[in-house]
């Protein structure tokens, strides 16, 4: 599979789901090249999504943390 097809992918799939796990990260921040430098050496689109989800499940992680402390 061609990186473009991958990052088009991770793109579709972070809309779709964009208030779940972190995605809003990737469609409100994120560029092409940034998502190809996450998708590394990944060459299926479920292992692109995967390799982003972890990026930004980190980050939603964090975000809820500090949330936590807000409230």
């Amino acid at each position: 599979m061609k990186m473009r097809e991958m990052v088009d992918a991770v793109r579709e799939h972070a809309e779709a789901n964009y208030e779940a796990d972190g995605w809003d990260y990737v469609v409100e921040c994120y560029s092409r090249k940034d998502l190809e430098e996450i998708i590394g050496s990944a060459t299926t689109e479920k292992g692109a999504i995967e390799a982003v989800g972890e990026v930004v499940g980190t980050l939603n992680e964090r975000r809820e943390d500090v949330q936590g402390l807000i409230w």
